[in-house]
């Protein structure tokens, strides 16, 4: 074999060490978007899971409530409202919501609404010293607070998913790979507007 044939299969074999690189490369990063956005997902779902276990628990607290405030309508239909929306939304949410700011954005907004209409609700208890003492009411209220601190745990989870999800699809050169492969940038959570100031409630 004469040396320019010699010099010419190496080059081939080098530029084909190449092409194997790169598309070995573009699997690895491609696999690792969809390790990530498996991530989000399982996050988003335990998200839906905490807040729909807190609509799940608003009628006995309402009912308990009433049986000893039944003169505050106005929070009672608050409360009604707010929870039929957040119901609506998290039974009609699938992990696209996830791709759309606009539906995000609505998602967080219900359920803001009803974490604001149960604030009322549970205020309404300061009025009421023999429903503050009710056992039943008081096992509710545990249950919520304890919904409440997983809401957080959960959305808090949510977002670090969300944050290595993003991290790969922005940074260059997955980003490549995250365009080709129909990867976009996802949304986090936000903290609701004056959340900074914790709500001075006292049960």
């Amino acid at each position: 074999m004469s040396r320019g044939a010699v010099i010419a299969l190496s080059i081939v074999g080098v530029f084909i060490l190449i092409i194997l690189g790169i598309v070995g490369w573009g699997v690895s990063t491609y696999n690792k978007l969809v390790t990530y956005d498996q991530n989000v997902k399982q996050s988003w779902g335990e998200v839906e899971t905490q807040y729909q276990r807190r609509v799940d628990l608003i009628p006995n607290l309402v009912a308990t409530v009433k049986g000893y405030a039944k003169h505050e309508a106005s929070v009672f239909e608050e409360v009604a409202n707010a929870r039929a929306s957040a119901g609506r939304v998290t039974l009609n949410v699938d992990p696209k919501v996830l791709q759309n700011p606009q539906a995000f954005a609505r998602f967080q907004q219900v359920q803001g609404e009803l974490g604001n209409a149960l604030t009322h609700l549970m205020a309404v208890a300061e009025n009421y010293p023999n429903l503050k003492a009710d056992q039943n009411f008081l096992a509710l209220q545990a249950q919520l607070e304890g919904t409440e601190n997983r809401i957080a745990v959960a959305r808090m989870r949510f977002n670090l998913a969300v944050q290595g999800f993003n991290t790969l699809v922005l940074r260059f050169p997955s980003a490549l790979i995250a365009s080709m492969t129909g990867f976009h940038n996802l949304a986090y959570f936000q903290a609701a507007q004056g959340a900074a100031t914790a709500p001075q409630v006292h049960f």
